[in-house]
């Protein structure tokens, strides 16, 4: 777990292809506190673009880090607002 934040919720996209790892991403942010940080378990290769493109084009959330290991894409999210 990264020492910056400390993660509220995993959601686990884990064989969904896009749109749906942003559609669920958005929709568990919805249901988050102000500060959590939701991690986010893809293996889609193009959540990295994807998720990094919603979160920087949506109000009430910020990507805080990405991280790309072999099979998973780690995604974390925190609402803002």
């Amino acid at each position: 777990m990264n020492a910056e934040f400390d993660i509220a919720e995993t959601l686990d996209v884990k064989g969904a292809s896009c749109p749906m790892p942003v559609v669920k991403t958005k929709s568990a942010t919805d249901d988050l506190a102000e500060g959590d940080v939701l991690e986010v378990l893809a293996t889609d290769p193009g959540s990295m673009s994807d998720i990094d493109g919603w979160a920087a084009g949506t109000e009430g959330v910020e990507l805080v880090d990405q991280e790309e290991g072999d099979d998973v894409y780690k995604h974390y999210v925190r609402k803002t607002e």
